[in-house]
C-alpha cells in the first residue's frame, strides 16, 4: 500500500484542530485508503477502536442511512462519553441535506470530523454557507508520478516508467491489474459510475450520448485553448449538433467531479485575470487512453498534463500565462510569490529553432520571478540568462 505521505501529513497536522476535514478528488483515487492509513496512525498513537467510529456511505451495511437525522443518530449512538472520538463518513454526499449532521457533530466538544466527497458542490451552496469558515479542504488527486515510482524500487529506468504511468494509469488500483485489457475495463468502469452516478443521476442530463461525446471531445484535447463556442461549433461541423449552453452545463458538470480540470488566463504584463481561452486538463492520463484508445496523441500536451496535475499537488494556484501575443504554459501563484513553467517534450533540434521558441515567452517576461524550461531531454541543468531548463522526470521526483 502506498503511503499517500503528503496527505497523511496534512491529515496528521490538522488533527484535534477545531476543524472539519474535507477531503475531495475523483472516485477511487484513494481517499478511502487514505482514511484508513490514518486511523492506523491514531491507533499506533495510543486511540482505542471504539473512538473510532468509520462510516464508507457506499457500502451496502449502511444503505438504511439516507438522511442527515438517520447519520446523526447513527454516530451519536456510538459515541463513548468523555472520550475523543475520531468520525469518519466516506462519501457523505450520498446522504440528503448531510450537511446538517456534520455541523451538529462538529459542534460536540469531544468529536473530530473527517469527511470525503467525490464532487466539487460538496463544498458550495448551502454546505458552504452552513460550514463557513469551519472546515479545511485537503485536494486529492490519482498518484503522482513521484508515488507511483516508489512501488516500483527494483525499476529504475524513468523513461520506462514514465510511459508506464501515462498509459497505465495513476489510479492507485489500476497497479494491481497486471493486464492491459483488465486495466482498460477498471478505468472504464470508474469513467462509467463519474457520468452516470455523479452526473447524470444528479443532473438529470437526458442525452448520456452526447454527454460521453463531450467528454471525448476534451479528452482528445487536453491543453488546447478552448471556449464553450468553439467547442459547440467543432462537434456540430462534425455532425454533432449541440447548443453553447449545453456544452456549459456538461464541461461544469465534468469539472465538478473532478474528472477534468478548468484552468484559466492570466495577464502577467497587465496583472489580470482572462475571461476567455480557457484550457483542460484530464484527472487521468491512462483514463484518456482507456476512453480514446492508443490513437495517436500530442506528446507534448500529455507531458503539459502531468506537469499541471503535479503543480496542484504542490499547492499552487496555477494560470496559463499570457505574454503579449506570446502564452507560458503556466503561471504559479505560491507561497513564495509567482513562477513560470514552459513545458516542451523536447527542445533539440538541428537549427536551436525549437529552444528559441520556448524561451521566447518567459524572455519576454521583466520580473525575477523563477522561470524553467520543463523537458524530456537528457541535458544536463542549463541555464538560458537565467532560466533554468530541467529535465522534466527529475522535476517530478522532487
Amino acid at each position: 500500500m502506498i503511503q499517500r505521505q503528503e496527505y497523511l501529513d496534512s491529515l496528521i497536522s490538522f488533527r484535534d484542530k477545531q476543524l472539519i476535514k474535507v477531503v475531495t478528488g475523483i472516485r477511487r483515487c484513494g481517499k478511502s485508503t487514505l482514511f484508513a492509513l490514518f486511523q492506523e496512525t491514531l491507533r499506533s498513537d495510543g486511540v482505542a477502536d471504539e473512538q473510532i467510529i468509520s462510516v464508507n456511505l457506499e457500502e451496502g451495511e449502511y444503505d438504511e442511512i439516507e438522511n442527515y437525522k438517520q447519520l446523526y443518530s447513527f454516530v451519536t449512538e456510538r459515541l463513548v462519553p468523555d472520550k475523543k472520538m475520531y468520525i469518519f463518513l466516506d462519501e457523505v454526499q450520498r446522504v440528503t441535506d448531510f450537511q446538517k449532521a456534520v455541523d451538529s457533530l462538529y459542534v460536540k466538544k469531544n468529536c473530530d470530523v473527517y469527511i470525503t466527497g467525490s464532487n466539487a458542490y460538496l463544498l458550495s451552496g448551502e454546505l458552504a454557507t452552513l460550514l463557513s469558515g469551519r472546515y479545511v479542504e485537503i485536494k486529492m488527486l490519482p498518484l503522482s508520478f513521484k508515488e507511483y515510482v516508489s512501488s516500483f524500487p527494483e525499476n529504475t529506468n524513468l523513461e520506462r516508467l514514465y510511459s508506464d504511468y501515462i498509459q497505465n494509469s495513476a489510479f492507485p488500483y489500476a497497479r494491481e491489474i497486471p493486464r492491459a485489457k483488465d486495466r482498460r475495463l477498471y478505468l472504464q468502469g470508474i469513467y462509467d459510475t463519474v457520468v452516470l452516478k455523479d452526473i447524470v443521476a444528479r443532473k438529470k442530463f437526458p442525452d448520456t450520448a452526447m454527454l460521453a461525446s463531450v467528454a471525448r471531445f476534451m479528452f482528445d484535447n487536453v491543453g488546447n485553448l478552448c471556449s464553450t463556442k468553439s467547442i459547440a461549433d467543432t462537434m456540430t461541423s462534425a455532425g454533432r449538433k449541440i447548443a453553447v449552453h449545453t456544452v456549459e452545463s456538461y464541461l461544469t458538470a465534468l469539472t465538478e467531479c473532478f474528472i477534468l480540470y478548468q484552468i484559466g488566463r492570466y495577464d502577467v504584463k497587465g496583472k489580470q485575470y482572462l475571461k476567455t481561452g480557457d484550457k483542460y486538463y484530464a484527472v487521468d492520463i491512462g483514463l484518456r487512453y482507456a476512453l480514446l484508445g492508443t490513437k495517436k496523441a500530442d506528446m507534448g500536451h500529455i507531458l503539459e498534463n502531468v506537469v499541471f496535475l503535479e503543480l496542484l499537488r504542490r499547492g499552487y494556484e496555477v494560470y496559463i500565462g499570457k505574454v503579449g501575443n506570446t502564452e507560458v504554459d503556466f503561471i504559479v501563484i505560491g507561497d513564495e510569490g509567482e513562477e513560470y513553467y514552459q513545458v516542451a517534450y523536447t527542445v533539440i533540434d538541428a537549427t536551436g529553432e525549437t529552444l528559441r521558441r520556448e524561451l521566447a515567452p518567459l524572455e519576454a517576461i521583466s520580473d525575477h520571478n523563477p522561470k524553467y524550461l520543463l523537458t524530456m531531454d537528457n541535458t544536463p541543468l542549463t541555464s538560458h540568462n537565467g532560466i533554468k531548463q530541467i529535465n522534466v522526470l527529475d522535476w517530478l521526483l522532487r
